[in-house]
């Protein structure tokens, strides 16, 4: 038996090519959709609910195609077939949604395209497992980190490409979606099926017998630690989420608070009731879809439940950013909250650029991760460089001119490159070959959470605690950053020869 061999710098480029193509289509949903909404007569208090498909959608679709990415094999692979079909199917997405005639079209039409996105996208994270060995792993992520840099900067500056390059219209009738939107998301289509294509054509996949004589190799090379025996029930389990779900459903109601609050509490009732079906097709001797992914849950590796952590304090930071970043500037640094003033659209037209540079350090940064971790190793350079996010959203209390604010961009792109990277690269290598497509789909999830907690009392505890100043909501983000860079190091991993 012998370990994978190390592929090439155009291989390893090949790969991972398609996240250009699957970060544009990313990238066209979060910056227009909710100004399709707008357009097709949403009000600002339908927005987040009708956003909520985007999280829901990965939360139910991530761990489904990681588990049956994870069981197929065809003439054309194990992962490539669901790179090809969701492509396909977000190709059509993206061509359809600006052309919604009406606002609920709309707001299926995202539930469409996140779900379509995400069986495209999920496998990807586990082709890299699947092809490189534990010492090429942090620089196949790193890559993706590099294209999803690149394809964001490019997709969010697209419409104003059109109009500003090309003379097409960012204004429309009432109730219709201008057509530099229209073409950007006609461009999006196209540029995503091409990306992911190039990479369907230009790679192979090992086969199930290979992967399994390479994992039978990593295992005696770095011996993982055993998991844990598979619970024989989940009644107990189940019993406490549902009790648990219920009760914060019951204060929500009686205390009126924030109506997203009852997403979390039915989520949680939800992943009991999960338990209990579980539990029941277990006792029938049913091992279903549902009972090895709840079992796969409960005994994942340590290292992943630790990851998990360090996951979720990462991306909690980030949702607060996009949710509140040009909240924050217009107030403290334009000084004004009135979205019909001058100052106020001067101010969230920089945020965008603002945003489009972060991306563009990522795009550098990612280049210059696989330095950093081989002389420090991943987990400090993944400490390090989620330091530097924390300083970037600390620095919107220090900076005051707000035509500095380029500068946190920089420790900000580089938190996001390792974000994207490193966490993945630590996690496969724990993983086994056989799990590799379910694993990375449940650790999603980790990013799904902190979005929808963000969503749901970020706003309430900005409005209690600061009077509704939303600069705060970026100092929280700081201070989590701060949490996941220390705990990173306190995640146990298996050391990888270089």
């Amino acid at each position: 038996m012998q370990l994978k061999p190390n592929l090439s710098f155009w291989q390893i480029w090949n790969m991972c090519f398609g996240f250009f193509g699957i970060q544009f289509g990313f990238a066209l949903q979060n910056g227009n959709v909710s100004r399709i909404f707008q357009t097709l007569g949403a009000d600002m208090e339908q927005i987040p609910i009708l956003w909520i498909a985007a999280p829901l959608t990965g939360l139910l679709v991530q761990p489904i195609i990681g588990h049956f990415s994870d069981k197929t094999w065809t003439k054309l692979g194990r992962r490539r077939p669901f790179f090809l079909y969701g492509a396909l199917a977000t190709t059509a997405a993206l061509v359809l949604m600006p052309n919604s005639p009406t606002l609920w079209f709309a707001a299926g039409m995202l539930w469409i395209l996140d779900a379509a996105i995400n069986v495209t996208m999920e496998p990807f994270r586990a082709f890299v497992g699947d092809n490189l060995n534990k010492q090429q792993r942090p620089t196949g992520f790193a890559m993706q980190s590099f294209f999803i840099g690149v394809g964001a900067v490019v997709a969010s500056a697209l419409p104003w490409m059109m109009t500003n390059w090309f003379g097409v219209a960012n204004t429309a009738a009432a109730g219709m979606i201008p057509d530099s939107v229209v073409y950007s998301f006609y461009a999006g289509g196209a540029v995503l099926f091409l990306a992911v294509g190039w990479t369907i054509i230009s790679s192979k996949e090992y086969s199930p017998e290979q992967l399994a004589a390479f994992d039978a190799a990593e295992q005696a090379a770095y011996p993982s630690a055993p998991q844990a025996t598979p619970a024989a029930n989940y009644w107990k389990s189940g019993a406490a989420a549902v009790v648990i779900g219920v009760m914060a459903l019951v204060v929500v109601a009686y205390a009126n608070l924030d109506k997203q609050l009852y997403l979390l509490g039915g989520l949680i009732a939800a992943f009991g009731l999960m338990q209990w079906a579980a539990s029941w097709f277990k006792q029938q001797a049913n091992r279903n879809m549902l009972v090895e992914i709840t079992d796969d849950l409960f005994t994942m590796p340590s290292t992943m439940r630790q990851l998990a952590v360090v996951q979720f304090f990462s991306w909690f930071p980030l949702f607060a950013m996009w949710i509140y970043t040009t909240a924050a500037v217009t107030s403290y640094h334009y000084g004004t909250s009135d979205t019909t003033s001058q100052a106020y659209n001067d101010g969230a037209d920089w945020v965008g650029v603002l945003f489009a540079v972060y991306n563009g350090f990522a795009a550098l940064a990612a280049l210059l991760i696989p330095l950093l971790v081989k002389f420090t190793g991943a987990q400090k350079a993944h400490a390090v460089n989620l330091l530097f996010g924390a300083a970037g959203l600390f620095s919107f209390f220090v900076i005051k001119d707000p035509a500095l604010l380029w500068l946190p961009m920089i420790g900000i792109g580089i938190a996001w490159a390792s974000i994207l990277s490193l966490p993945y690269a630590l996690l496969s290598n724990c993983l086994p070959a056989h799990k590799m497509g379910v694993y990375m789909g449940m650790f999603n999830i980790f990013i799904v959470l902190p979005q929808l907690l963000a969503a749901a009392i970020l706003g309430s505890l900005i409005g209690y605690f600061f009077n509704g100043q939303a600069i705060y909501a970026l100092a929280i983000g700081g201070c989590s950053y701060v949490f996941a860079a220390l705990y990173v190091l306190r995640v146990k991993t298996v050391k990888v020869e270089s």
